[in-house]
């Protein structure tokens, strides 16, 4: 029997890869080339709250170290003793009061209303959706328009006077003329067409809710009140936060209802706010360098509040 012949195996020729090309390391973009890229992108709008802003509230501070008054110069560099005056006057300190019970009922009243009018049109058809214009419509009328009509409806003789008389109350308040309701009256003005706004964002907040989160609850033996406490409450964290800093800055600054309701009356500063008597003493009085401080304390008053707000409102706020 023949040998089998043995073959032998092929060298394995091991192709070598070419080697890697160098790549060439990416060159950053320098500082001052991205902080340029950044200034030429943002320089609108940075222009424009400079100027309308910045600005004003430098001249301001500028004038509140002054005794500025266009009609009795020379104007003279006071330092602090504007803001010295400023913490010995009664009148602001009565102003402080005025505005800080305005501004709690302002922001407490819209927002428990508001989202308890939410609840009630948070459902779909051709008749709530009339009824969310309905509310929505006084938000879009001017201040000025709003106080006007509201004078004449709240007036000792007017229809709401008229129609309690009916009713059996023989004799009802001058709402806008006795000193112990014209404040509250003037708040329940403001309420009433800041309604809408509240309404709306509310229910901005109930239509974002995700209904698997709600059948859940049910399916859970959750019942309303429950399903709202532990679900649809804390998930509209982010609309009360809007609605709380939005009317409370609108409160503090109140002027213009408070001008053509009852122009700081009855009386000496019963509904006189802050931001009242910064114009009054700035255009009527012309102390303008006395009426700057006054307005600088409140810009403090208001950011310091509003940071507060902010920090405590946002600190719930649920992320989906």
């Amino acid at each position: 029997m023949p040998p089998v012949p043995t073959t032998e195996a092929a060298p394995v020729r091991v192709r070598s890869l070419p080697p890697a090309p160098h790549r060439r390391r990416r060159r950053s973009t320098p500082l001052l080339g991205r902080l340029w890229h950044f200034g030429l992108f943002a320089a609108p709008g940075v222009t424009v709250y400079a100027c309308f802003v910045l600005a004003p509230i430098a001249v301001s501070f500028g004038y509140s170290l002054t005794n500025s008054n266009p009609f009795n110069p020379p104007t003279r560099f006071t330092g602090l003793h504007n803001y010295a005056q400023l913490m010995h006057d009664t009148e602001f300190w009565t102003a402080l009061r005025v505005t800080t019970i305005l501004t709690l009922l302002v922001t407490i009243v819209p927002n428990v209303l508001g989202l308890g009018i939410a609840l009630l049109l948070d459902r779909r058809g051709k008749f709530y959706n009339a009824l969310r214009s309905v509310f929505f419509t006084p938000v879009i009328l001017s201040s000025v328009v709003v106080s006007i009509v509201w004078s004449r409806l709240l007036d000792a003789n007017g229809p709401v006077n008229e129609a309690l008389r009916a009713l059996g109350w023989h004799d009802p308040p001058g709402w806008l003329s006795d000193p112990d309701y014209a404040l509250y009256s003037v708040a329940s003005i403001i309420s009433w067409q800041m309604l809408g706004f509240c309404v709306v964002v509310y229910l901005a907040g109930l239509q974002g809710i995700p209904q698997e989160l709600i059948e859940a609850a049910a399916l859970d033996r959750a019942g309303p009140v429950r399903r709202f406490r532990h679900v649809v409450w804390p998930l509209l964290a982010p609309a009360l936060t809007v609605n709380t800093v939005v009317l409370l800055i609108s409160a503090f600054k109140t002027y213009d209802y408070i001008k053509v309701i009852t122009n700081g009356g009855p009386g000496a500063g019963t509904t006189a706010t802050i931001a009242f008597n910064v114009l009054q003493t700035g255009f009527d009085a012309n102390h303008v360098g006395y009426a700057s401080a006054m307005a600088m304390v409140m810009l403090v008053i208001v950011a310091a509040a509003t940071a507060v707000a902010l920090r405590i409102l946002r600190s719930r706020e649920v992320n989906l």
